[in-house]
């Protein structure tokens, strides 16, 4: 590559990211980001009241533990489909922030995790859509048919069983970021201070334990699915969370996550206010 071609990549580099941090500090777009973690904290509170209703036996044949599950309770509520557009919007923007700060980091793995997370809003944005134009979707539904789609490809059965152990990871780090309490770097310094500190702390402890185990138990479930050739066993999340109903002490066991689900999603609400933008 000549120098006129090196100048030119460096320059188009400049620029995209000049426009990428003008637009991860633009007002409207923050507010709209905190208004995804709003969204995001809703969705994990419903997920987690409807595991304690399953556990309880409590929960309608058609409950699912899940986004689909917690976005079709939101739709059934008065002004529930204007509401889900509002939360459309919000997803979006957060997707659109996520996207910005992967543009402007230089760090590889926080845009690794950027890219993840910017691809994670942006779905769950579509998939809120389909439920604010008043349609319906399963997500276990949904990760049968891709799993079996997958393994009905060569290499699908290493393909699904990968897909387990990226899905267990993320548990794993899930945990770990409860335990070690490490979210707290992203989170504005001295944030909620005192008694509203404390509450953040605790919340996103037992919030980031309980997603821990609730992905670590669905990558076992996908890494199943690949290994037997049962995309049955690769259900979504709801499906996890049944699974650990059916174990030994598993209503107790799933009350306990329920709750810690809750606990995330007021953390998550909190973030909106507290997050490092």
């Amino acid at each position: 590559m000549g120098a006129m071609d090196k100048g030119n990549t460096r320059s188009a580099k400049r620029t995209i990211e000049r426009a990428a941090d003008q637009a991860e500090d633009h007002p409207v777009l923050t507010t709209l980001a905190r208004g995804g973690f709003v969204v995001l904290g809703i969705l994990h509170i419903l997920i987690g009241w409807i595991a304690v209703r399953i556990a309880t036996g409590s929960s309608g044949s058609g409950d699912e533990a899940s986004n689909s599950g917690a976005l079709a309770t939101i739709a059934e509520a008065p002004g529930g489909q204007f509401i889900l557009w509002v939360a459309v919007i919000a997803l979006a923007a957060l997707g659109l922030w996520q996207l910005s700060q992967l543009l402007a980091g230089d760090d590889l793995k926080e845009r690794a995790k950027g890219a993840a997370m910017a691809v994670v809003y942006f779905s769950l944005a579509l998939t809120t859509s389909t439920f604010a134009r008043g349609g319906s979707s399963s997500d276990g539904e949904t990760a049968t048919d891709v799993t079996a789609t997958v393994l009905s490809q060569p290499w699908g059965v290493v393909l699904v069983v990968v897909a387990g152990l990226v899905v267990l990871g993320a548990g794993v780090y899930n945990l770990w970021k409860g335990a070690t309490r490490d979210f707290r770097k992203d989170l504005e310094a001295g944030a909620g201070s005192g008694q509203v500190g404390t509450a953040i702390l605790i919340a996103g402890t037992a919030g980031y334990v309980a997603r821990g185990i609730a992905f670590g138990i669905l990558g076992v479930l996908i890494i199943i699915a690949g290994w037997a050739h049962d995309p049955e066993q690769a259900a979504g999340l709801d499906s996890a969370l049944r699974t650990l109903g059916e174990q030994p002490f598993g209503s107790v066991l799933l009350i306990i996550v329920g709750i810690g689900l809750i606990l995330y999603g007021a953390y998550s609400i909190a973030r909106a206010r507290y997050v490092r933008m």
